[in-house]
């Protein structure tokens, strides 16, 4: 995340029409937008494998599947965020197309200019979201996958390594291959 030149206080309003006629896709928080930052072959090629498969496994469900593109609205905290991949199943977010309110599974896939924002400030806000059942960090550099699951108030770490073989979302009901997830990534 990038500080915006434009650093005038916004509503969430003006900010979301500013958006939707931007070909830069900005952060919100707290009344100032934050440029996001692009990403390289293995963050993108991470999400669009964990979103396919995602996909393909609540088709014919209430739940969707968003990437990337979608923001994810922290209302109490004046805050929009684009996660790499969110699963909704709630269809109060069937009202609102440029944003969605109550994600169950919110996934950021890592990389050296967010990593830290990511398990940090951000993390700290998802929580927030009462709907929110997982977060999850996906490394770049090596294979491995940090699921956040909320469980009685709270965060609950279980780290999935290739020595795993599969990892499993428990907020979809969803299990992989590791593999599957690292499919045509190559490493640094």
């Amino acid at each position: 995340m990038i500080a915006s030149s434009q650093q005038n206080y916004l509503t969430p309003e003006e900010y979301l029409q500013i958006e939707e006629q931007n070909p830069i896709k900005h952060e919100y928080i707290d009344g100032y937008i934050y440029a996001m930052a692009g990403a390289l072959d293995a963050h993108v090629t991470i999400a669009l494998n964990l979103a396919t498969l995602l996909r393909n496994h609540v088709r014919g469900s209430n739940c969707r599947v968003y990437i990337a593109d979608m923001k994810a609205r922290i209302e109490s905290l004046n805050r929009f965020y684009y996660p790499d991949v969110m699963v909704t199943c709630d269809q109060r977010d069937q009202e609102t197309p440029a944003y969605k309110r109550f994600p169950r599974l919110i996934v950021e896939v890592l990389s050296n200019s967010t990593e830290a924002f990511d398990r940090g400030d951000k993390f700290a806000d998802y929580q927030v979201l009462e709907s929110l059942q997982e977060y999850v960090l996906i490394n770049t550099k090596r294979q491995r996958v940090e699921c956040f699951r909320r469980n009685e108030g709270l965060w609950v770490l279980q780290s999935y390594t290739s020595e795993h073989k599969s990892f499993r979302l428990n907020s979809v009901d969803f299990e992989e291959t590791i593999a599957g997830l690292y499919e045509d990534v190559v490493f640094e």
